[in-house]
């Protein structure tokens, strides 16, 4: 589906970052090792690459990751790019000053053993950001997130407050916001967000 999907004309969720990465990527300290989840084209760790940050994306895609590798020569940056499902990626031990999730839906059984692994592989200070959609959203008129078919893949706050137990947590919350990204992520829409931090 990925490939079909990233092999369509143009960006499918286009080429600026995501609105709260933007607005909250300075959480993640100055210059570190960052790693993007399911970061498909790239245009998050792009962003974060021009920031100044050290950046793997990871992606089951490799057509998406080519266009990731395109944005970023686009832009005078370079990002490391492992094509991989993180059902097998193993994301390392105290590695990372920055682990960034967007719209990275997983099976529940499958996000929390990633979500644990995240723990684990973040350095002392190092944080954790993600926005996904909530199922609130199945109610609302925006497109994006799984299918209602899928509904077990939409995260809550109170299941990740569980999955990521041992991080301080800095923004929490549930909220409705209107998102544009490319064709696939538009209008009212219903997400989670969340800034967490490991301790030094």
């Amino acid at each position: 589906m990925w490939d079909q999907r990233y092999n369509e004309e143009g960006f499918a969720y286009g080429t600026a970052p995501n609105d709260f990465l933007k607005s909250e990527y300075t959480r993640i300290p100055v210059g570190g090792k960052v790693l993007c989840l399911a970061e498909g084209e790239g245009r998050n760790a792009v962003f974060l690459a021009r920031q100044g940050y050290e950046v793997t994306a990871v992606d089951l895609s490799p057509v998406g990751l080519e266009k990731a590798r395109n944005l970023a020569k686009e832009h005078g940056v370079e990002i490391t790019t492992v094509v991989s499902d993180l059902a097998h990626y193993d994301l390392g031990r105290e590695v990372w000053d920055g682990i960034v999730s967007i719209a990275a839906h997983l099976p529940p059984g499958l996000r929390q053993k990633l979500h644990a692994q995240v723990i684990d592989s973040l350095k002392g200070g190092g944080v954790f950001l993600l926005e996904a959609y909530t199922p609130q959203h199945l109610e609302m008129d925006g497109a994006g997130g799984p299918p209602p078919s899928q509904r077990e893949l939409f995260m809550s706050l109170d299941e990740l407050r569980n999955e990521l137990d041992g991080l301080s947590f800095e923004i929490a919350e549930e909220v409705v916001r209107h998102i544009s990204e490319g064709r696939y992520h538009q209008g009212e829409s219903a997400v989670v967000q969340l800034v967490a931090r490991k301790s030094a």
